[in-house]
């Protein structure tokens, strides 16, 4: 049985959908649990507008975009705070606050916003991380030269995202299920892997203390700034890994000892990009019909060619290229909604 030390996953992820007022919006958050989110990732869903991805240690104003190379920009009143349960926007941009749209907003707990000195690596970082979680925000300023960095989890990560803060170049993603540790992904393209080799991560995996950049632009480019979203899989919470194919509408099921509440899935060959499926756009159902791009501004889509969250894992029903090409690779992210067993045997349900 898949018991998990994480009774509640509330506590660490939620997803908010929200209408937006043009006004000062305080954002309180329908979990089981208070959330005060570290990282937040925002998308309005009626309309071509951007990613706007924000987290505690780099501030309020400092946004990324998923599906943009560009450098980090500065913006005043958009989001305003964390706060206890939730987050508050602000009445300037129809990227998180327009009036009467429909937004959607994936939020991670790190360290409540408390970061420290990590000198755990060869090159000092500053970490904000949540070991219950397996979740840690990373920056540091880059070398350009091969290097390690603590991350703070105390086991070794199988997830990261990195962004290069100052320069516009792709972000960078590592991932276990690649083709080996030299290979990336990069979060704002539909390009398939590629062999980095020692560019992006020194062609070496992740321990349960560092993980090691290589002296490429996207992860340690010289006197930039960088960020890196650390995540380490969680028993019952948190699953990063990947299936093959089948090519038929009865698709594959992926086992992820909990009942998922949000998949970010990409298919490790070019042509399709990532997608960002959850629960809460479409709670009427166990279906999760309702389909954002990280590498896209397109507003959301509604397909009935997604993926069933079960009480164990999840149900591809596409014989779409996008989820489910016959012998083709696909890796994933999966939080849950509630674990398939506590850690007290109770059972979890399906939707």
């Amino acid at each position: 049985m898949a018991y998990s030390t994480i009774e509640d996953p509330s506590a660490y992820f939620q997803t908010k959908t929200y209408t937006g007022t043009n006004n000062s919006n305080a954002l309180t958050n329908d979990g089981n649990s208070n959330l005060k989110p570290d990282f937040i990732w925002i998308k309005r869903r009626d309309y071509d507008n951007g990613h706007q991805l924000l987290d505690s240690t780099r501030g309020v104003d400092k946004i990324l975009g998923s599906e943009l190379n560009s450098a980090e920009t500065t913006l005043a009143n958009r989001l305003s705070s964390f706060d206890t349960d939730g987050f508050t926007v602000e009445s300037s941009s129809g990227a998180f606050n327009a009036s009467g749209e429909p937004f959607v907003a994936w939020q991670w707990k790190a360290g409540g916003g408390t970061t420290a000195s990590n000198s755990d690596g060869s090159t000092t970082s500053t970490v904000q991380a949540n070991t219950d979680a397996g979740f840690s925000i990373v920056t540091w300023t880059g070398t350009g030269s091969a290097t390690t960095l603590g991350h703070g989890l105390g086991v070794a990560p199988t997830m990261l995202i990195v962004k290069n803060r100052t320069t516009g170049v792709d972000w960078a993603v590592y991932h276990k299920d690649l083709t080996d540790a030299g290979y990336v992904l990069a979060l704002n393209t539909d390009d398939g892997q590629a062999d980095s080799g020692t560019n992006r991560w020194n062609d070496t995996d992740p321990t349960s203390s560092v993980i090691h950049i290589g002296s490429g632009q996207q992860t340690n480019q010289d006197t930039n700034s960088m960020v890196c979203y650390a995540f380490a899989p969680i028993q019952g919470y948190s699953k990063f890994g990947s299936y093959k194919g089948n090519g038929n509408t009865n698709g594959v099921f992926v086992y992820t000892g909990f009942k998922p509440a949000f998949v970010l899935l990409k298919k490790t060959g070019s042509g399709d990009g990532w997608f960002l499926l959850d629960s809460a756009r479409n709670p009427t159902n166990r279906s999760a019909d309702k389909t954002l791009r990280a590498d896209e501004t397109g507003a959301e889509g509604t397909t009935a060619k997604g993926l069933d969250m079960l009480s164990n894992g999840f149900k591809i029903r596409s014989n779409d290229g996008a989820y489910n090409s016959s012998g083709t690779t696909y890796i994933y992210m999966a939080f849950a909604e509630s674990p398939f067993v506590t850690s007290t045997g109770i059972m979890g349900t399906a939707r």
